[in-house]
């Protein structure tokens, strides 16, 4: 057994609930898309009206693909060479030069274990705080998918209610795609369509409405 959050929309805010289901190990898109089904089948037995996507390359539903934080590009590059190249610490960085590497090798740089504690991030002239939690991957995940979907696309997330992704762990990692696309979602349902927002905007709006 194993123990997920499912990342959804409540009163108007970000919330999530964690749900217990049979885990499949494996390292197989099978063995994945199996677990998937058990984590579904626990969100729908406790809320029989919920319509779960997950958001991961393992989702058997092509938007939740395509929404993949592996998938999507923000200004031609992909989104995880993105986050990583924007990370600046108290000794050195931001180390753009990891824009052009693999992601899993931009992931895995030494320099960002090495150059002393993260102190923020800096992207396209902005930069962007700790706090609260995740709103700089929120935002870039965000404007990739601006990029990277068509407004049809976006706008089919509102019919979705509960977002997951099967390899998030909260107990080792804070940013997860699930968690944004709910953003997202409560975005569609305040504005009618992703708006456009400054980087302060986007962090008062982040402090108001995403409780987790």
């Amino acid at each position: 057994m194993a123990v997920r959050p499912a990342f959804y929309v409540n009163n108007r805010k970000v919330v999530s609930a964690d749900y217990e289901f049979q885990w499949f190990a494996g390292f197989s898109a099978a063995q994945k898309q199996c677990s998937i089904a058990a984590l579904h089948s626990a969100i729908t037995v406790m809320d029989k009206s919920a319509r779960p996507l997950e958001i991961s390359t393992k989702s058997t539903n092509g938007l939740g693909v395509k929404l993949s934080a592996f998938i999507l590009k923000l200004d031609g590059v992909l989104l995880e060479n993105v986050f990583q190249s924007s990370k600046f610490f108290e000794n050195d960085g931001p180390y753009r030069d990891l824009l052009n590497t693999h992601p899993k090798d931009a992931k895995r740089d030494e320099r960002l274990g090495t150059s002393g504690m993260l102190v923020g991030f800096n992207y396209n002239g902005c930069d962007f705080p700790l706090e609260p939690k995740t709103v700089f991957y929120d935002y870039i995940y965000i404007s990739a998918v601006k990029q990277s979907l068509t407004a049809y696309e976006i706008r089919r997330i509102a019919e979705f209610t509960h977002f997951t992704d099967i390899e998030f762990n909260p107990q080792k990692s804070i940013n997860t795609q699930a968690k944004t696309v709910a953003i997202i979602k409560l975005m569609l349902e305040k504005f009618g369509e992703l708006p456009e927002m400054t980087v302060e905007e986007f962090i008062r709006f982040h402090k108001g409405n995403v409780l987790v």
